[in-house]
């Protein structure tokens, strides 16, 4: 069986490298870890260059975040996600607790 990865469907960190138009434009990010207090966007990276790949909506590659409903054996299995600032740092909007 083969798995499609899910997709990032708006992104309202637009100060990140990978973001064009609200949207993410990188293959795929890593959500969060274990310990982490919130499912933070670690892929996130800020500064004057810029990455991505126009045509690409990006996809969630990982999500280490344990207490989340979608992850199931460090996959997201929710429909799609949105990902935006939370506090002073992005989080997938996505996450429900388990």
């Amino acid at each position: 069986m083969e798995k499609q990865m899910v997709k990032i469907t708006s992104c309202n960190v637009t100060q990140c490298a990978y973001n064009k138009h609200n949207s993410c434009h990188t293959l795929a990010i890593t959500v969060g870890g274990p310990g982490d207090a919130c499912p933070e966007c670690d892929t996130f990276m800020q500064g004057s260059q810029k990455g991505g790949i126009m045509d690409v909506q990006g996809g969630i590659g990982a999500c280490k975040v344990e207490n989340c409903s979608y992850n199931q054996s460090l996959e997201c299995t929710a429909s799609a996600v949105d990902v935006g600032m939370h506090e002073s740092h992005p989080d997938c909007f996505t996450y429900k607790p388990k």
